[in-house]
């Protein structure tokens, strides 16, 4: 009998560990994911006209109009480059009260 014990306080060990080490990969991994997703779904629900934003390909751009799932967006200082984006190519945006603030400073 005592071998069997001995079996089920090793099981009962495992067990524990394989508790802690979800617990671990739920906090490391997981977690910030869900954190960062909310973020940029918050980001991209207060986009508007006239915002300036970084796409993820590295492109700075002037949002012109936006649709439920597309953005329009102008490229360079000649106002004629009008590209349509989806929304989930943008990697940061920039208001422009932002931007006055940071001058200001």
């Amino acid at each position: 009998m005592s071998i069997l014990a001995q079996t089920d306080a090793a099981a009962g060990f495992s067990i524990i560990w394989i508790i802690i080490m979800l617990v671990v990969l739920y906090f490391m991994m997981i977690r910030p994911q869900q954190k960062e997703t909310k973020r940029k779904n918050a980001m991209l629900s207060e986009l508007a006209v006239g915002d300036t934003v970084l796409t993820t390909s590295g492109f700075y751009g002037m949002v012109i109009d936006i649709t439920e799932d597309t953005v329009i967006m102008e490229f360079g200082n000649n106002k004629n480059c009008r590209i349509p984006m989806q929304k989930a190519a943008i990697a940061l945006v920039e208001k422009p009260e932002d931007a006055t603030e940071k001058e200001n400073k």
